[in-house]
């Protein structure tokens, strides 16, 4: 599944994705491939890729989680996250 997260001043990520899980106002919930089409709010926190490999244009905005898992983060203030046909669209700041 497709995944792009933007920021008023540029493109944090845009890649595919195994799966991306979000820190909503009722707790962390994870998107996988094929989810049903869903628009959220997001609250602070971390969100997280769950990718096989981060293009080297976005990898230097993500933070890697562990060496072992393919595991990327971002830490956001607050957002709001579209996802429908497999592809997701994350606004935040």
């Amino acid at each position: 599944m497709n995944i792009k997260i933007l920021t008023p001043e540029y493109v944090v990520f845009e890649g595919e994705v195994n799966s991306v899980l979000l820190p909503g106002k009722n707790g962390e919930f994870h998107i996988m491939k094929n989810h049903a089409g869903i628009v959220s709010s997001l609250i602070g926190g971390k969100v997280k890729l769950f990718t096989n490999s981060v293009d080297e244009a976005f990898a230097k905005n993500l933070t890697k989680e562990n060496d072992k898992d393919s595991i990327f983060s971002y830490s956001i203030k607050s957002g709001v996250v579209e996802f429908n046909h497999n592809k997701g669209i994350i606004l935040c700041e």
